[in-house]
């Protein structure tokens, strides 16, 4: 069972994990488009949502420890199929992120590009499994 105080942080955190998500998609869209300062607007956006994120996302997790998935067996094992990949990635992520950026950022359009082709797939696949690991531990199976 979750503190009350801490009960809002987990659709918060999904809430800001599925906002990165949507500005992804949305910064994807603009740069295709050649509409660069609002790309950059949007990724920027989307860094500062990941950043609130993981800043909850360790908040919660500091204060309330880990939350057991109570699904059944073949659930638990869909759940792990999810979230093993989603966590590594999670890893993995953060240090793209900011090379990139910083790249974009400084003008160096060749690097900045040669690496968002690997940061943006990966980027938005932790997003959207964020929110899935939501549903399948608070919707799906939820703790009373």
């Amino acid at each position: 069972m979750i503190a009350e105080q801490y009960a809002f942080y987990p659709a918060l955190i999904a809430g800001l994990n599925g906002t990165s998500a949507v500005l992804l998609l949305i910064g994807r869209y603009l740069i295709a488009r050649g509409k660069v300062a609002a790309h950059r607007a949007c990724m920027i956006a989307a860094v500062v949502s990941s950043a609130l994120f993981l800043a909850c996302y360790l908040y919660f997790h500091y204060h309330v420890g880990d939350i057991r998935f109570l699904g059944d067996h073949f659930w638990h094992v869909i759940y792990l199929i999810v979230l093993i990949p989603h966590v590594t990635l999670a890893i993995v992520i953060v240090p793209m992120v900011i090379v990139t950026l910083v790249q974009g950022l400084r003008g160096r359009y060749d690097k900045h590009r040669a690496i968002a082709r690997w940061t943006w797939p990966l980027w938005i696949y932790v997003s959207v499994t964020g929110v899935l690991v939501y549903f399948m531990l608070y919707q799906w199976f939820p703790h009373s």
